[in-house]
């Protein structure tokens, strides 16, 4: 019997599910903290400054080093990358709820993250492979949406239920449970296939350390901006950073034989312009997450299980607008199919931005909530196929990677935008009104804001459009009779 004869046999449905549940698992962990922050401070002695680091370790580390983890999975095999990744990830998570310094649980959430960076491309690359162009990679895509939607308001919820009944530790210990169990199902249920040889001669390290610094330099000026301002001496170092390591790595790309960011992935296809707009979507995404929750505890008054439940309208939207998505794409067509989730999208977030200090969920979330979910979910499933439309198999991973970066910069560059937003709309309204009307009116401006920077994003769908047709043939489905495309769910080649 040959090693290929001992392989699991190739079910597209039962891996997507493993793969899908470690997206889960990476949306769900940068989410489920938030409402556990204050027992976090309490129980591990952490300043309030100190306690934002528990947010932010992980996502520096998570958006600076996607790209590198996308390309490892490409150079080195995708699952290969993930079952990595994923030990990782449970084992950061399990150390965090364990901790009892600070420096211990930042410093696992940092490895948390790196974990996640692995993680998330590899995963993305492995469902491209299984299922080519067509409809069948338009249902992946759709479940791949509902569960990072769903990831983001389940955590709040589990969190908040966590938090109150067994105690912060076991926001991290759920984590590290999930990520050990999709670890298993990857083993059982998500084949090997053909696996590259290791050559670390391939690996742009130059690039991969710049871009990995760069990015982090970036996050951490933009998220230290809401807090310390624009002209703080860390502000201004960081962005100085950025400005010396972005020609570093320029010039290291031109040299390299094989770059991290090859001109390949963005010479054919929609690749570039959906990345974009993946980004004006990640700055919306993280605001939304971010702001109903405070203003329903802040202003509102409802408790962290409440704010957590509240959250739940919203998650079913986004699974809702996430299983619509191909099918309203197969009717109007993808560009137009993007152009109704972020208008809906911008709609919603229109709606929000007439909250009321004296309002209730009811009166003032529900609708806008449903509204905004459905146009994420929509919004999501097209962006994330568009970013890996066209790209060479090759390169599947470092496209996922580059989607997953877009996003994650995105959220971090627009929650600093918002949130300064909020903060300079707040502070000029409280001179002469309440605390309460003072938040509102700085959440008010966020989710007006947030509105119109989607409403910037539809302007640019034609592009995308434009971008799909002229790459022409290579973009369109293989047709049936092909022999042993690399993606076909008969015949992958999983790494």
């Amino acid at each position: 019997m040959n090693a290929s004869s001992r392989e699991p046999a190739v079910r597209p449905r039962a891996a997507l599910a493993v793969l899908a549940g470690a997206q889960f698992a990476v949306v769900l962990s940068t989410s489920i903290v938030n409402v556990a922050l204050p027992a976090v401070r309490d129980g591990i002695g952490l300043s309030d400054g100190g306690m934002s680091w528990v947010v932010n370790a992980y996502g520096l580390a998570f958006g600076a080093l996607l790209l590198p983890g996308g390309r490892a999975a490409d150079l080195f095999g995708r699952r290969r990358v993930l079952l990595a990744g994923l030990a990782l990830f449970s084992v950061a998570a399990l150390t965090a709820g364990l901790a009892t310094t600070p420096w211990l649980l930042l410093t696992a959430r940092t490895v948390q993250g790196a974990g996640a960076a692995a993680v998330a491309p590899a995963a993305l690359a492995l469902v491209m492979q299984l299922f080519p162009p067509g409809p069948g990679r338009g249902r992946a895509l759709a479940v791949w949406g509902a569960v990072s939607g769903a990831g983001g308001a389940a955590g709040v919820l589990l969190g908040g239920v966590l938090t109150e009944s067994l105690g912060w530790p076991w926001v991290f210990h759920v984590s590290a449970a999930g990520a050990a169990l999709v670890l298993g199902g990857t083993v059982l249920l998500v084949p090997p296939g053909s696996t590259p040889a290791p050559d670390l001669r391939r690996l742009d390290a130059g690039g991969a350390a710049t871009a990995a610094l760069g990015l982090t330099a970036l996050v951490y000026g933009f998220t230290t901006a809401g807090r310390a301002g624009w002209g703080s001496a860390p502000v201004l170092l960081a962005l100085g950073a950025v400005a010396v390591l972005l020609p570093v790595f320029l010039l290291l790309e031109r040299r390299h034989p094989e770059p991290l960011l090859p001109r390949r992935l963005f010479a054919t296809g929609p690749v570039a312009t959906a990345n974009l707009l993946m980004a004006l979507l990640g700055s919306v995404w993280v605001g939304v997450f971010y702001f109903l929750p405070l203003y329903q505890q802040q202003v509102l008054g409802a408790g962290p299980l409440v704010a957590g439940l509240s959250q739940l309208p919203l998650a079913a939207a986004n699974i809702a607008g996430s299983a619509i998505a191909p099918r309203l794409a197969a009717r109007t067509g993808p560009a137009t199919a993007l152009a109704v989730g972020l208008l809906a999208l911008a709609g919603g977030l229109l709606w929000l931005s007439r909250i009321a200090a004296d309002g209730s969920f009811t009166a003032d979330l529900l609708g806008p909530t449903l509204l905004t979910g459905l146009g994420l979910g929509i919004a999501f499933v097209r962006l994330t196929g568009a970013a890996v439309t066209g790209v060479p198999a090759a390169d599947a991973g470092l496209a996922g990677g580059l989607v997953n970066t877009a996003r994650q910069l995105g959220g971090a560059l627009g929650l600093a935008l918002l949130g300064s937003l909020a903060a300079s709309a707040t502070a000029g309204y409280a001179a002469h009104h309440s605390r309460t009307e003072a938040l509102t009116e700085g959440y008010r401006t966020a989710f007006l804001a947030a509105a119109l920077v989607i409403a910037a994003a539809t302007a640019l769908t034609p592009r995308l459009a434009r971008r799909t047709a002229a790459a022409g043939p290579a973009l369109r489905p293989a047709p049936p009779t092909a022999p042993t495309a690399p993606t076909a769910p008969t015949a992958p080649t999983g790494h």
